[in-house]
C-alpha cells in the first residue's frame, strides 16, 4: 500500500513500488512535474552507483593533461565500446588547449564529461565491415554554457570532428547530480530537505552521499518564471528527486538548481 506523509517540503513519498530503485519514469509517475516547465533528461542514476564512474569530472591535476594510455582491448564493428577504448577516447579528446579553456561543474579547469558512445558510421561506410570505429565524446563547458562533442577515430587515435552547441542541455551526469545536491544542502532553501530526512531517518543530512539522486534537466518557459530561473535552458539547471537510501522519496521538485550560476531557486505558481 502506498503511503504519503505530509512533511516540511510538502510530502515524503513512500511505498514498496518505488522503494527498490529510482528511475526517471518512476519519478515522473510518483512526483509529477510542475506545469509551465519544459523538462527533459533524467539520469536515473543513484549517487555512488556502480554504473557511474568517478570519471564524470575529468580528474587531471590543474594544468596537467595525461597522455592517452596504450591501446588495450578493442571492440569490433558495432560492438559497444570497451573500457579501454572509453578511457583512451576521453584522453585523446582533451588536449592542453581544451583543458585550459573549459570549466567543469566544480568551477575548476577542464571540461565536464557527460557521455561517451560509439559513433554512427559515415554513410559511405554502411556496407563496409572494416569501417573504422569512432566514438563521440560529449562535454559541458560551464565557462560559456556550451556542449562540445568530439568524434575520435579509434583506429588512428585522432580527433576527426569537433562540434559546439549552445542552448542544448543533454541529461546530467552523476557528478552534476551530486553538485546540485551540495548546492541545495548549502542553501537556506535546503532546510526542508534536511528536516524531511531527519523525520524519515532520525539522522542529520549533511552530505549527498546519504541520498540516492535522480535529476532532470529544467528549462524555463519564457515569461512563466521570474528572476534567475528565466535563464534555465541557456544555463544548466536541474530539479532533484532525492531518495533516502533504503527509504522514501523526498519531494524537492519545487526547487531548481542553476549549476551555471551556482544558485538555488524556487518555482512559483
Amino acid at each position: 500500500m502506498r503511503r504519503t506523509v505530509h512533511r516540511h517540503l510538502g510530502k515524503v513519498v513512500a511505498g514498496a513500488a518505488i522503494a527498490v530503485a529510482g528511475t526517471a519514469v518512476m519519478v515522473a509517475v510518483t512526483l509529477p512535474g510542475t506545469a509551465g516547465a519544459d523538462e527533459s533528461g533524467g539520469t536515473g542514476q543513484a549517487a555512488g552507483s556502480a554504473g557511474q564512474q568517478a570519471g564524470d569530472t575529468l580528474g587531471a591535476a590543474p594544468g596537467v593533461v595525461q597522455q592517452a594510455p596504450a591501446e588495450g582491448e578493442k571492440g569490433k564493428g558495432r560492438d559497444p565500446l570497451t573500457d579501454d577504448e572509453t578511457k583512451r577516447v576521453e584522453q585523446v579528446a582533451v588536449n592542453q588547449q581544451l583543458f585550459n579553456s573549459m570549466e567543469n561543474v566544480d568551477g575548476k579547469r577542464g571540461p565536464q564529461r557527460l557521455d561517451v558512445e560509439l559513433a554512427d558510421p559515415e554513410p559511405s561506410e554502411l556496407d563496409n565491415p572494416n569501417a573504422p570505429r569512432r566514438a563521440d565524446v560529449t562535454f559541458y563547458d560551464y565557462k560559456d554554457d556550451s556542449v562540445v562533442t568530439k568524434t575520435v577515430n579509434l583506429d588512428t587515435g585522432k580527433v576527426e570532428q569537433t562540434g559546439t552547441q549552445h542552448g542544448v542541455q543533454p541529461p546530467a551526469s552523476n557528478a552534476e547530480d551530486v553538485e546540485a545536491a551540495e548546492l541545495l544542502l548549502a542553501s537556506p532553501l535546503g532546510a526542508g530537505l534536511k528536516a524531511d530526512y531527519k523525520d524519515a531517518t532520525g539522522n542529520q543530512l549533511t552530505s549527498p552521499d546519504q541520498l540516492l539522486l535522480t535529476a532532470m534537466i529544467y528549462k524555463a518557459t519564457p515569461g512563466r518564471q521570474s528572476g534567475d530561473l528565466d535563464q534555465c535552458g541557456t544555463h544548466r539547471c536541474v530539479r532533484l528527486f532525492p531518495k533516502v537510501k533504503n527509504g522514501p522519496w523526498i519531494d524537492a521538485r519545487d526547487f531548481v538548481i542553476d549549476l551555471s550560476a551556482r544558485k538555488v531557486g524556487k518555482l512559483t505558481g
